[in-house]
């Protein structure tokens, strides 16, 4: 049981421990370019400074640019207010006629109170601004390594991200091409190729759904297989049924054709030729009633089995009429085999039917003159009942069908048992043969 669960699950502890080595890739990844990244960063920003200036260049041009398309004076700072609020980044101070006139990190207010003289450092960059009303002079300071980090960051999960998910489709890759194929596969069928076998890959719920609908294709398959064969064997009865219905209505046509015109000699051929039509008339109901049986038969789809019972329960009192009954008819016979409890499943309406079948085939075709020879046997797996006896001389024999044969053979089937006849001209032999429960 416990295996089962881990078959059941399996595909699920794939899944789980896939999804824990992309988790793991993704996170290596991600470390590896982070450190990558601190290496540049400790490169650029702290080793060098001409990154410093080169991006202080940058945004001072960016700034000019700013202040030239805005039209901005030193009486109004507002707008370069609003330019800092957009490069956070930076931080300026702004002097004008040796006054600190901005300061990004002060109000103008505080500014105005402290009245601060411009003081220029030699280690500082100063650059100069053109304003509407003249020139001042700005320094400023980026955090540029911080936004270097940023930008690492944000690299560094892209790059976790692409390797999960890269993880994960080649993971998943051999899975989805077997998922595809099977779609493929299962077209073929849909097209009505049902002989065409699934691929079955796998111990997970995948390979256990393949092979289910592998075994659906082959049940179907076998369904098929059985309605064709059955529409064939009825195609077949029909149309020897249809030849033994015409002989005796015909038969019966013509000697009433021949009374009708009073074409007869005397009274003994008149009550020979009545007698005809009568043997004639039950060979018709006869040949009707085997027909009604059959298509009983075959149009019953299911039959409702009874509950498994032993074959002593099942056959004793019913094969002791049987015999009891040929007795009285002048049937000699022999019986063999030993009663079993080992338990099948079985219809007593249809064993009923099979024994009367096989009883009247006894009386019309047996030779009375030789025994009747009943054997029960069992195998380890089946429990089989034969029938045999002798045939009468050809010119004592009767007309047959078959159709009674392929009655039996229909009802045996519906109990899951199936049928053996062995025939020729002077010997006959039916065994009935069903699976032990």
């Amino acid at each position: 049981m416990k295996a089962g669960m881990f078959r059941r699950c399996s595909l699920y502890l794939k899944l789980v421990f896939l999804l824990l080595v992309a988790m793991i890739c993704a996170l290596l990844a991600f470390t590896g370019m982070d450190h990558i990244g601190e290496l540049m960063i400790v490169r650029k920003c702290y080793e060098s400074s001409e990154y410093d200036k080169k991006k202080d260049a940058q945004y001072v041009k960016k700034l000019q640019a700013y202040i030239t398309e805005n039209q901005v004076s030193t009486d109004n700072l507002d707008k370069v207010r609003e330019w800092v609020r957009h490069n956070s980044i930076v931080t300026i101070r702004i002097y004008y006629d040796d006054i600190l006139i901005y300061d990004s990190e002060y109000s103008d207010e505080e500014l105005r109170e402290e009245n601060i003289s411009a003081d220029f450092y030699d280690w500082n960059d100063y650059y100069d601004l053109q304003f509407v009303n003249g020139t001042g002079k700005v320094s400023i300071y980026g955090a540029y390594d911080i936004q270097i980090e940023n930008y690492v960051l944000m690299g560094s999960l892209i790059c976790g991200f692409v390797v999960f998910i890269f993880v994960v489709l080649l993971g998943v890759r051999r899975k989805i091409s077997y998922i595809v194929k099977l779609k493929d596969e299962i077209e073929i069928l849909e097209g009505g190729k049902l002989e065409y076998r699934l691929t079955v890959k796998g111990n997970d719920e995948l390979g256990e759904l393949a092979e289910g609908l592998d075994a659906m294709r082959r049940s179907f398959k076998d369904h098929v297989e059985q309605e064709a064969e059955i529409v064939q064997e009825n195609q077949h009865v029909i149309t020897e049924m249809s030849h033994d219905l015409r002989t005796p209505i015909t038969s019966i046509m013509l000697y009433t054709e021949i009374l009708k015109k009073g074409a007869y000699e005397d009274n003994a051929q008149l009550q020979d030729y009545l007698d005809r039509i009568d043997g004639k008339s039950r060979r018709l109901k006869q040949l009707i009633d085997n027909l009604f049986e059959y298509s009983l038969v075959t149009g019953k789809k299911e039959v409702s089995l009874e509950e498994p019972e032993s074959s002593s329960v099942v056959f004793y009192d019913i094969v002791s009429e049987t015999c009891s009954y040929l007795g009285q008819r002048g049937f000699e016979l022999e019986f063999q085999g030993d009663w079993t409890e080992r338990k099948i499943r079985f219809s007593s309406d249809y064993i009923t039917r099979i024994l009367d079948n096989i009883i009247s085939n006894i009386i019309k075709y047996a030779d009375p003159e030789k025994p009747i020879q009943i054997c029960m046997d069992q195998t380890d797996k089946e429990l089989t009942l034969a029938v045999a006896n002798k045939v009468r001389m050809p010119d004592e024999k009767t007309e047959s069908t078959g159709i009674g044969l392929q009655s039996i053979r229909n009802m045996m089937k519906q109990m899951n048992g199936r049928c053996s006849v062995e025939q020729d001209k002077e010997n006959f032999s039916i065994v009935l043969i069903f699976p032990f429960v």
